[in-house]
Protein backbone atom coordinates (compact mmCIF):
# COMPACT_ATOMS: atom_id res chain seq x y z
CA UNK A 1 0.00 0.00 0.00
CA UNK A 2 1.35 3.39 -0.94
CA UNK A 3 1.53 6.37 1.38
CA UNK A 4 -0.71 8.24 -1.03
CA UNK A 5 -3.47 5.67 -0.67
CA UNK A 6 -3.17 4.97 3.04
CA UNK A 7 -2.30 8.41 4.31
CA UNK A 8 0.60 6.85 6.21
CA UNK A 9 2.72 9.94 5.69
CA UNK A 10 0.22 12.23 7.38
CA UNK A 11 1.17 13.72 10.71
CA UNK A 12 -0.82 12.12 13.55
CA UNK A 13 -2.96 14.09 15.97
CA UNK A 14 -1.89 14.03 19.63
CA UNK A 15 -3.26 10.98 21.41
CA UNK A 16 -4.25 9.08 18.29
CA UNK A 17 -1.98 7.82 15.56
CA UNK A 18 -2.90 5.85 12.47
CA UNK A 19 -2.09 2.54 14.17
CA UNK A 20 -4.60 3.28 16.96
CA UNK A 21 -7.28 4.24 14.47
CA UNK A 22 -6.67 1.02 12.53
CA UNK A 23 -6.79 -1.16 15.67
CA UNK A 24 -10.14 0.33 16.71
CA UNK A 25 -11.50 0.07 13.18
CA UNK A 26 -10.62 -3.64 13.00
CA UNK A 27 -12.30 -4.21 16.35
CA UNK A 28 -15.49 -2.48 15.21
CA UNK A 29 -15.50 -4.28 11.86
CA UNK A 30 -15.32 -7.60 13.71
CA UNK A 31 -17.98 -6.62 16.26
CA UNK A 32 -20.52 -5.01 13.92
CA UNK A 33 -19.50 -6.09 10.44
CA UNK A 34 -17.66 -3.97 7.91
CA UNK A 35 -20.75 -2.87 6.00
CA UNK A 36 -22.58 -1.89 9.18
CA UNK A 37 -19.72 0.26 10.51
CA UNK A 38 -19.28 3.84 9.39
CA UNK A 39 -16.53 6.38 9.85
CA UNK A 40 -18.95 8.20 12.15
CA UNK A 41 -19.17 5.06 14.30
CA UNK A 42 -15.40 4.89 14.45
CA UNK A 43 -15.14 8.56 15.37
CA UNK A 44 -17.65 8.12 18.21
CA UNK A 45 -15.75 5.07 19.48
CA UNK A 46 -12.51 7.07 19.53
CA UNK A 47 -14.20 10.14 20.99
CA UNK A 48 -13.11 12.38 18.11
CA UNK A 49 -14.70 14.07 15.12
CA UNK A 50 -14.97 12.47 11.67
CA UNK A 51 -12.48 15.01 10.37
CA UNK A 52 -9.98 13.79 12.98
CA UNK A 53 -10.34 10.25 11.62
CA UNK A 54 -9.90 11.48 8.05
CA UNK A 55 -6.72 13.19 9.20
CA UNK A 56 -5.23 9.67 9.32
CA UNK A 57 -7.10 7.81 6.56
CA UNK A 58 -8.83 8.75 3.34
CA UNK A 59 -11.74 6.28 3.52
CA UNK A 60 -13.25 3.32 5.33
CA UNK A 61 -12.12 1.14 2.43
CA UNK A 62 -8.50 2.13 3.09
CA UNK A 63 -8.88 0.88 6.65
CA UNK A 64 -10.24 -2.44 5.41
CA UNK A 65 -7.39 -2.78 2.89
CA UNK A 66 -4.79 -2.06 5.58
CA UNK A 67 -6.36 -4.61 7.94
CA UNK A 68 -6.49 -7.34 5.31
CA UNK A 69 -2.93 -6.60 4.18
CA UNK A 70 -1.74 -6.93 7.78
CA UNK A 71 -3.11 -10.46 7.96
CA UNK A 72 -2.11 -11.51 4.46
CA UNK A 73 1.41 -10.10 4.64
CA UNK A 74 2.12 -12.18 7.72
CA UNK A 75 0.61 -15.39 6.32
CA UNK A 76 2.34 -14.93 2.96
CA UNK A 77 5.70 -14.33 4.65
CA UNK A 78 5.27 -17.48 6.74
CA UNK A 79 4.42 -19.54 3.66
CA UNK A 80 7.21 -18.06 1.56
CA UNK A 81 9.81 -18.70 4.26
CA UNK A 82 8.70 -22.32 4.68
CA UNK A 83 8.57 -23.04 0.94
CA UNK A 84 11.97 -21.44 0.29
CA UNK A 85 13.75 -23.14 3.20
CA UNK A 86 16.81 -24.96 1.92
CA UNK A 87 18.04 -28.26 3.27
CA UNK A 88 14.64 -29.21 4.70
CA UNK A 89 12.26 -31.86 3.43
CA UNK A 90 8.81 -30.92 2.17
CA UNK A 91 7.32 -32.42 5.34
CA UNK A 92 9.59 -30.31 7.54
CA UNK A 93 8.74 -27.20 5.53
CA UNK A 94 5.03 -27.98 5.83
CA UNK A 95 5.40 -28.34 9.61
CA UNK A 96 7.17 -24.97 9.69
CA UNK A 97 4.38 -23.38 7.66
CA UNK A 98 1.74 -24.72 10.06
CA UNK A 99 3.68 -23.61 13.14
CA UNK A 100 4.36 -20.12 11.80
CA UNK A 101 0.79 -19.71 10.57
CA UNK A 102 -0.47 -20.35 14.11
CA UNK A 103 2.02 -17.79 15.40
CA UNK A 104 0.88 -15.19 12.85
CA UNK A 105 -2.76 -15.86 13.66
CA UNK A 106 -2.15 -15.31 17.37
CA UNK A 107 -0.04 -12.20 16.81
CA UNK A 108 -2.55 -10.64 14.39
CA UNK A 109 -5.73 -12.29 15.67
CA UNK A 110 -8.19 -9.41 15.01
CA UNK A 111 -6.87 -8.80 11.47
CA UNK A 112 -6.88 -12.51 10.60
CA UNK A 113 -10.41 -12.83 12.03
CA UNK A 114 -11.52 -10.05 9.71
CA UNK A 115 -9.76 -11.66 6.74
CA UNK A 116 -11.58 -14.96 7.29
CA UNK A 117 -14.93 -13.16 7.18
CA UNK A 118 -14.57 -11.38 3.84
CA UNK A 119 -16.75 -12.68 1.01
CA UNK A 120 -15.57 -10.70 -1.99
CA UNK A 121 -18.20 -7.97 -1.79
CA UNK A 122 -15.82 -5.26 -3.01
CA UNK A 123 -12.67 -4.87 -5.07
CA UNK A 124 -10.62 -4.75 -1.87
CA UNK A 125 -12.13 -8.01 -0.64
CA UNK A 126 -11.69 -9.67 -4.03
CA UNK A 127 -7.99 -8.77 -4.07
CA UNK A 128 -7.64 -10.20 -0.56
CA UNK A 129 -9.32 -13.44 -1.61
CA UNK A 130 -7.00 -13.71 -4.62
CA UNK A 131 -3.96 -13.35 -2.35
CA UNK A 132 -5.40 -15.93 0.03
CA UNK A 133 -5.97 -18.40 -2.82
CA UNK A 134 -2.35 -17.91 -3.95
CA UNK A 135 -1.17 -18.82 -0.43
CA UNK A 136 -3.45 -21.87 -0.43
CA UNK A 137 -2.03 -23.00 -3.78
CA UNK A 138 1.55 -22.81 -2.49
CA UNK A 139 0.64 -24.82 0.60
CA UNK A 140 -1.15 -27.45 -1.49
CA UNK A 141 1.98 -27.77 -3.65
CA UNK A 142 4.01 -28.36 -0.49
CA UNK A 143 1.57 -31.07 0.62
CA UNK A 144 1.83 -32.68 -2.83
CA UNK A 145 5.63 -32.68 -2.62
CA UNK A 146 5.63 -34.23 0.85
CA UNK A 147 3.22 -36.96 -0.31
CA UNK A 148 5.39 -37.67 -3.38
CA UNK A 149 8.39 -38.05 -1.04
CA UNK A 150 6.46 -40.66 0.94
CA UNK A 151 6.68 -38.56 4.10
CA UNK A 152 2.92 -38.08 4.52
CA UNK A 153 -0.02 -40.19 3.44
CA UNK A 154 -0.82 -40.01 -0.25
CA UNK A 155 -4.36 -41.40 -0.31
CA UNK A 156 -5.99 -37.96 0.21
CA UNK A 157 -5.92 -35.21 -2.39
CA UNK A 158 -3.26 -32.58 -1.53
CA UNK A 159 -5.74 -29.71 -1.96
CA UNK A 160 -8.09 -31.36 0.54
CA UNK A 161 -5.25 -32.01 2.99
CA UNK A 162 -4.19 -28.37 2.76
CA UNK A 163 -7.74 -27.16 3.34
CA UNK A 164 -8.22 -29.47 6.30
CA UNK A 165 -4.93 -28.45 7.91
CA UNK A 166 -5.36 -24.74 7.51
CA UNK A 167 -9.07 -24.92 8.16
CA UNK A 168 -8.11 -26.24 11.59
CA UNK A 169 -5.59 -23.42 12.01
CA UNK A 170 -8.12 -20.81 10.93
CA UNK A 171 -10.74 -22.17 13.33
CA UNK A 172 -8.58 -20.90 16.20
CA UNK A 173 -9.99 -17.40 15.65
CA UNK A 174 -13.34 -18.64 16.94
CA UNK A 175 -12.13 -19.64 20.38
CA UNK A 176 -8.50 -18.76 21.07
CA UNK A 177 -7.97 -15.71 23.27
CA UNK A 178 -4.53 -14.30 24.13
CA UNK A 179 -3.72 -14.56 27.80
CA UNK A 180 -5.47 -17.90 28.21
CA UNK A 181 -3.97 -21.12 29.56
CA UNK A 182 -2.28 -22.00 26.25
CA UNK A 183 0.75 -20.03 25.06
CA UNK A 184 1.17 -19.45 21.31
CA UNK A 185 4.05 -21.96 21.34
CA UNK A 186 1.97 -24.63 23.07
CA UNK A 187 -0.91 -23.99 20.70
CA UNK A 188 1.31 -24.33 17.63
CA UNK A 189 2.87 -27.53 18.96
CA UNK A 190 -0.57 -29.03 19.63
CA UNK A 191 -1.82 -28.23 16.12
CA UNK A 192 1.33 -29.70 14.55
CA UNK A 193 1.14 -32.85 16.68
CA UNK A 194 -2.52 -33.50 15.86
CA UNK A 195 -1.99 -32.72 12.18
CA UNK A 196 1.11 -34.75 11.46
CA UNK A 197 0.15 -37.79 13.48
CA UNK A 198 -2.94 -37.99 11.28
CA UNK A 199 -0.84 -37.47 8.15
CA UNK A 200 1.67 -40.22 8.90
CA UNK A 201 2.06 -42.65 5.99
CA UNK A 202 -0.17 -45.71 6.31
CA UNK A 203 1.71 -48.85 7.31
CA UNK A 204 -1.09 -51.34 6.90
CA UNK A 205 -4.22 -51.84 4.82
CA UNK A 206 -7.26 -50.64 6.77
CA UNK A 207 -10.05 -53.18 7.42
CA UNK A 208 -12.72 -53.30 4.73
Amino acid sequence: MTEERTGAARRGRPGYDRATVLRRAISLFNERGYEATSIADLARDLGVTKSAVFHHVSSKEDLLAAALDEALDGLAAATDAAVASTGASARERLRAAVTESVSILVEHLPAVTLLLRVRGNSAVEQRALQRRRAIDDRLAALVREAAADGDIRDDIEPELVSRLIFGAVNSLVEWYRPGGPLSPEELGAAVVRMTFEGLAPRTEVPPR
